[in-house]
């Protein structure tokens, strides 16, 4: 009989971005750099990471704070639009305005998102083969850890839409053969100070 061990997931928002999103503002590069130190204790034997400039960025400063972990880039973990939903699936009154939002985006993101979506499911969660826990860190953008969040919540497919996530914040999900999938942490600012929580969020909802 196969053994099953436990995954522990560790999800990650990109530091705060500069304005055209080609790189980390001097806030999200210490914003990485403190959330690598909160994560020295972690058995971490991986770190995943989108390809857009923003999440390489903040995982390699993320590695810098730990001992040998590997850096490996993954498209699954990029940016994308994991599901459009149906009209239906939205509330009347906000329906319209939530599905002209994702038609700012290019029709090739939102066709190839949830394929993508599935293999980041297929290849992020769930316990794994063996008897040694698995723990590895995904940093990655706010639609796909809002995916993650919501498959892990068993929330309608619609429901992504409605989970955010401050930069360098941390997620933890843990996924057990036995029972449904743990959010352990959600959106933890903690080992961040006060000036630099709630980036990425509107100015309106910092506290």
């Amino acid at each position: 009989m196969t053994k099953t061990a436990d995954r522990f997931l560790y999800l990650a928002r990109h530091g705060e971005a500069n304005e055209d999103e080609s790189a980390l503002t001097d806030r999200g590069r210490r914003q990485a750099v403190l959330l690598g130190e909160r994560l020295r204790k972690a058995p971490l034997t991986a770190i995943h990471h989108g390809p857009l400039a923003r999440a390489a960025q903040t995982a390699r400063l993320i590695g810098d704070q730990l001992d040998g972990v590997p850096l490996r880039v993954s498209s699954p973990a990029g940016d994308y639009i994991p599901y459009v939903p149906r009209h239906e699936e939205l509330p009347p009154r906000s329906a319209d305005a939530m599905l002209g939002f994702l038609a700012q985006f290019p029709a090739e993101e939102r066709e190839q998102g949830p394929g993508l979506a599935a293999e980041a499911l297929a290849r992020f969660t769930g316990p794994v083969d063996g008897d040694r826990p698995v723990h590895e860190l995904v940093v990655t953008h706010n639609f796909l850890l809002a995916w993650l969040v919501r498959e892990a919540l068993e929330a309608p497919r619609a429901r992504w839409m409605g989970i955010n996530h401050a930069n360098a914040a941390l997620t933890v999900i843990r996924y057990t053969a036995d029972r449904a999938p743990a959010v352990l942490f959600l959106n933890d600012t903690g080992h961040l100070p006060a000036d630099l929580r709630w980036t990425g969020f509107p100015a309106e909802l910092h506290i």
